[in-house]
């Protein structure tokens, strides 16, 4: 089985990589911390940076993984401001800026940047269309699980589905796939 690191602070997305890349004969060891995150418009230009530098700071082969909410009515908003936004409005400051939408329109995209100490990341996009729910729903879930409804999932809030289910069709699962097939025929 190959070894890995994910540099991440955020243990549910650990163990979300974990369980996913297990398929792929990979085992993600965690390479918890705190790193810088670079405030840019673009989801791969943050990953890229968080991941070129804990590869270099670290001497290992590491991946990180970004991840953002655009809600098509706020224009892409939070977008990759989507932790921050998170922290200090949370769902239910989201869902008070659309209380009077009709579009709930929105979508997720996951970014997962690898890189080795001496070379440039390699990047992998994960996204999964859906909609913002009127109200949180579901409690096996954290970040925007409890709003987000996915096109392919039944009606329920990625919280109402579990991690279990949320695994199978979410935007991480699906850039944590691309990677597990880069790894399989690079490593």
């Amino acid at each position: 089985m190959k070894k890995i690191f994910f540099a991440t602070s955020n243990k549910n997305k650990y163990l979300e990589a974990k369980a996913i890349l297990k398929s792929f004969n990979v085992n993600v060891e965690w390479l918890k911390g705190e790193y810088p995150e670079i405030q840019a418009e673009n989801l791969e230009e943050i990953a890229s940076f968080t991941a070129k530098w804990v590869a270099e700071k670290t001497k290992k082969a590491i991946f990180v993984e970004d991840a953002g909410l655009f809600i098509q009515a706020l224009n892409g908003f939070p977008g990759p401001y989507s932790s921050y936004v998170y922290k200090t409005l949370g769902n239910q400051g989201i869902l008070k800026l659309l209380e009077k939408e009709p579009n709930r329109e929105a979508f997720f995209i996951s970014v997962i940047a690898y890189c080795e100490p001496t070379s440039e990341p390699i990047t992998f996009i994960g996204k999964v269309k859906g909609s913002i729910a009127y109200e949180a729903r579901g409690d096996k879930g954290w970040g925007f699980d409890p709003i987000f409804i996915p096109a392919e999932g039944g009606g329920k809030t990625y919280a109402e589905m579990g991690p279990e289910n949320k695994n199978k069709i979410s935007h991480r699962r699906k850039s944590l796939e691309k990677f597990g097939a880069w790894l399989s025929k690079t490593r």
